[in-house]
């Protein structure tokens, strides 16, 4: 019995490169369904994301070769095979706990990439085209990645500045869906930051920008409601968070204009995430009373700790993973995964389908 892995990820291929293997969400199980049809395959799971292109793959022939299950959607040219990776079964075991634990992942102990990979086998069981080892492996790395996640710290702390945004927000405020949010400027990056703080809980935000039509635009897509750039400042007394990312070559939001508004609000804080380079906001205006002003460069460092603090456990997990490996390893020369029958093949289990733990 041969189990392996090919593919193509963030890791070894630009995006250009991975789009051409992409599996459409909507013909995935054809696409199972197709690579089942390669002679001596039993068994077949394939992930497809924004970051990787994978196929799990079982072969009731030792000599079997992974490519001809990823050329069943794409032709593999001599240019490719620098990106594309293969995994023979012990590392295509270690790989997938890896990747489930997001240690694979572009951030480093991401969780998105667990629900991914839930998500893919689920369709490949639905699709009938697991059974017993892929099936028991799929199982096993779900337990892997609640085990590293629960036992290490390899997902605490935000790794990117909008998400470091967010979470400095919540722990001033507490629950964020009383607060009024303002962006100024309505770029790429204070949109993420607008959309992470909706995704907080909260529930009022304006847009002001000096292009209006942009701003309208803006507020349309993230529900919420546009003001003209020279009006921003009749709205602060009711404000709570500001994110400024303008392209003004001066300081937008001064000391001298926030304390004479702040006067406006007694004992109520304000939080100001500064994400314009060059700054939008007067450094010095974190010296007045209730003012928490982060700027880019120290929303960055906080980032960075974190990052830091999530590959200082990267030991840990590889260990743990380790062990897990060799766990399967286990139960699988239990089962005879590498057992010849009577023809010089090896054994192939009965196609068994298990429900997936989502």
């Amino acid at each position: 019995m041969k189990i392996a892995c090919i593919g193509v990820s963030h890791q070894t291929a630009s995006v250009e490169s991975r789009e051409r293997f992409a599996i459409d969400a909507h013909q995935t199980t054809a696409a199972l369904r197709e690579a089942l049809k390669v002679p001596s395959v039993c068994e077949v799971v394939a992930l497809s994301t924004c970051n990787r292109v994978e196929w799990y793959v079982v072969s009731s022939d030792l000599g079997f070769d992974p490519r001809e299950v990823m050329q069943t959607r794409s032709p593999i040219s001599e240019l490719d095979l620098e990106h594309v990776y293969q995994h023979d079964f012990e590392e295509t075991v270690r790989h997938l706990f890896r990747v489930v634990s997001g240690l694979d992942s572009m951030v480093l102990g991401e969780t998105e990439i667990l629900g991914q990979v839930k998500k893919a086998y689920a369709t490949a069981a639905e699709s009938q085209t697991t059974s017993i080892w892929l099936n028991k492996l799929f199982q096993k790395s779900f337990s892997v990645a609640k085990h590293v996640r629960s036992q290490t710290a390899i997902t605490r702390g935000s790794v990117s500045v909008v998400a470091v945004a967010a979470d400095l927000a919540e722990k001033i405020f507490g629950e964020l869906d009383r607060c009024k949010v303002m962006v100024l400027g309505a770029g790429d990056t204070s949109e993420r930051t607008a959309r992470a703080l909706l995704g907080k809980g909260v529930r009022s935000l304006i847009v002001s920008n000096r292009s209006h039509d942009r701003a309208v635009a803006l507020a349309a897509e993230i529900g919420g409601r546009a003001l003209h750039f020279d009006q921003w400042e009749a709205e602060f007394a009711e404000l709570d968070i500001l994110i400024s990312s303008t392209a003004a070559p001066h300081f937008v939001v001064t000391y001298a204009t926030l304390k004479k508004l702040m006067h406006q609000r007694p004992e109520r804080p304000l939080f100001l995430i500064d994400i314009a380079v060059p700054r939008d906001v007067e450094p010095s205006v974190n010296e007045l009373e209730g003012v928490y002003l982060y700027d880019i460069d120290s929303l960055e460092s906080i980032a960075r700790e974190s990052l830091d603090a999530r590959r200082q456990e990267m030991e840990v997990c590889q260990r743990l993973i380790d062990e897990h490996v060799a766990d399967f390893i286990k139960w699988a020369d239990q089962r005879g995964w590498n057992r010849m029958s009577a023809s010089g093949r090896p054994e192939s289990a009965p196609r068994t389908i298990i429900s997936p733990t989502l």
